[in-house]
């Protein structure tokens, strides 16, 4: 073991190349995850049935944010296999693939096992009508089945980013996504499949991802899937696989709580406020895919860093992402401020809802800067798994959300994003602050 994890230390090496080389295929996957959920409403908008797009919007929603919920299967999995390949260990990079796919599997059966009460609880909460609610169920219980390849899918990008193979997971994100076009088209236009077609085309696309994936594993170990059943249900690791996304878990679960109350509190103001506040939403998820993509190069770079017990390589990794993730999001900030007014006027025609999102532009622009520092740090967090910390953190940084929320409420919808601003802000300094103290008792004294 010691001899293999020399090996592989005296071979790793970190610069600008290795960087781009994991954050460049995984922005452009990040900017095709939406796709399945959009093609569906694109699709079955042609249709010209109003309740029915409203439905397959409603429910492609719900899956976007329950699947977003087990992100901890991806994340997890390349920390772990990084920090695998990092100590050379190949028993260990077969068992964590292998120990993900089961916990996959049982979190799909169990979402399978509920899926009539989970149904009529999520329908019940986004309150829709009932033409709305007869299609979104009908696309609810039939896209559910994708679970289980869904979260796989999860795995499988975890497991090649992990293993330092980017462009392979991007591969199988293409075949999802390319599958599902082709497959909406031909059974909702086509065939005139209407909801359960675009459902089904969901199904078969995560499932054909899946068993890309599984082709391309099979491919990277050597043609053979087969792990020692002892490695497998190794107990201690087994443990902290599971604690590892429990903490992932619960820091996800309170980031979507802060998104949700921000719709929440939007839709309150009024429907123009809501619509102003949707269209400048989709200015943070634009800077998001990009400094995701260095949060994906943090995870592997710092886990294998941190497998390697590398020191020199993990301050590299660290310097490198959190130095190019405040260049994309001052760029990123840089490019709304000049175009944001443009972006605005192409996705709403409505004249107040364009007057309101110019006035808090400002606003909208300010998170890819104040964020950076946030998903650098996550990134990091996550490779080295430091969960525990990133979990407390966030924890500190949504209770201090919901306070400048309370203190400018007399601001209105302004008060609101400076809230959620200062969340973004807050999470990145927080985890900043803490870091030295954290790679001290990891690494010692850091180079």
């Amino acid at each position: 073991m010691g001899r293999a994890a020399a090996d592989v230390t005296s071979a790793f090496s970190i610069g600008h190349r290795q960087v781009f080389a994991i954050a460049l295929p995984a922005m452009l996957a990040n900017i095709t995850t939406p796709l399945v959920g959009v093609v569906a409403t694109a699709a079955i908008g042609r249709l010209g049935d109003a309740a029915a797009l409203g439905g397959v919007a409603m429910a492609s929603l719900v899956f976007d944010c329950l699947f977003w919920l087990c992100g901890f299967l991806r994340m997890g999995t390349v920390a772990l296999t990084a920090q695998a390949l990092g100590a050379g260990d190949r028993t260990e990079q077969r068992a964590v693939l292998g120990r993900a796919l089961l916990i996959a599997i049982v979190i799909g059966a169990v979402l399978l096992a509920v899926q009539i009460p989970l149904a009529a609880g999520i329908l019940w909460l986004m309150g829709g009508s009932v033409a709305v609610n007869d299609a979104a169920g009908l696309y609810f219980a039939i896209r559910l089945w994708s679970a289980p390849f869904a979260l796989g899918n999860y795995v499988m990008l975890g497991w090649l980013v992990g293993l330092n193979h980017p462009r392979l997971a991007l591969a199988v994100q293409i075949v999802v996504n390319v599958v599902d076009i082709l497959l909406t088209v031909l059974f909702v236009l086509v065939l005139d499949g209407g909801v359960a077609g675009a459902a089904w085309a969901a199904v078969i696309a995560e499932g054909s991802g899946l068993a890309a994936g599984l082709a391309l594993a099979w491919h990277v170990l050597g043609h053979r899937l087969d792990m020692p059943r002892h490695a497998l249900f190794n107990r201690a690791k087994l443990v902290r696989m599971l604690a590892v996304n429990r903490d992932i878990f619960i820091r996800t679960a309170a980031l979507v709580a802060a998104f949700l109350f921000f719709s929440a509190q939007g839709a309150r103001a009024g429907d123009v406020t809501l619509a102003a506040n949707a269209v400048l939403h989709n200015f943070t998820l634009i800077g998001a895919f990009f400094l995701d993509g260095m949060a994906n190069a943090a995870e592997q770079l710092c886990g294998r860093a941190y497998g390697a017990r590398d020191r020199s390589a993990f301050s590299r990794a660290v310097k490198l992402i959190v130095g190019w993730s405040l260049v994309f999001g001052l760029a990123t900030s840089i490019a709304f401020a000049l175009g944001g007014p443009f972006l605005i006027d192409a996705m709403t025609a409505s004249a107040d809802v364009r007057d309101t999102a110019r006035l808090f532009l400002w606003l909208a622009m300010l998170t890819p800067v104040c964020g950076a520092l946030t998903f650098a740090y996550d990134g990091i967090y996550i490779g080295v798994t430091w969960v525990r910390d990133m979990r407390n953190l966030m924890i500190v940084a949504l209770t201090i959300y919901f306070a400048v929320w309370r203190l400018t409420q007399p601001l209105g919808n302004a008060g609101l994003w400076l809230a959620l601003v200062t969340f973004y802000l807050v999470r990145g300094v927080l985890q900043a602050a803490r870091y030295p103290t954290l790679a001290r008792r990891t690494f010692g004294t850091m180079s």
